[in-house]
């Protein structure tokens, strides 16, 4: 599968609506990511279970700035809806395989079970702060 252009229109569906979904923000004149395309594309091929996304930080500059993106290439990786991976940096192949084979590897009941853990910890601190 090659990849696919999102916007903000489109982000939420298909990273809520896939299982799991990688997404490449870039922009024309960044040299590092034109170096990285031709990986993520590679990497798109072998994997049809993934959504492989780009959003072009110029082109979705509202988006972007919701997702709190700084530097480019900034890859994210979501599971079940779940954002598990965020790191600016062109990654070399191997690497890019290596996040893919964490993401497939993880269990997500745990990863669910840790964020309730997470947030129940966090509203009782909140709680404490608020007496």
């Amino acid at each position: 599968m090659a990849t696919v252009a999102l916007t903000k229109d489109t982000f939420e569906e298909t990273v809520t609506g896939n299982d799991i979904v990688l997404v490449d923000w870039w922009a024309d004149w960044c040299g590092p990511c034109k170096q990285f395309a031709p990986t993520y594309e590679t990497s798109s091929e072998k994997h049809d279970d993934i959504v492989f996304g780009k959003i072009d930080t110029e082109d979705q500059q509202e988006l972007s700035a919701a997702a709190g993106i700084q530097s480019i290439p900034t890859l994210m990786a979501f599971r079940d809806g779940i954002l598990l991976f965020n790191q600016p940096g062109a990654l070399p192949g191997e690497a890019l395989e290596e996040v893919i084979k964490q993401v497939k590897a993880l269990d997500m009941d745990e990863v669910r079970e840790q964020i309730a853990k997470e947030e129940a910890q966090e509203g009782q601190s909140a709680e404490e702060h608020s007496h």
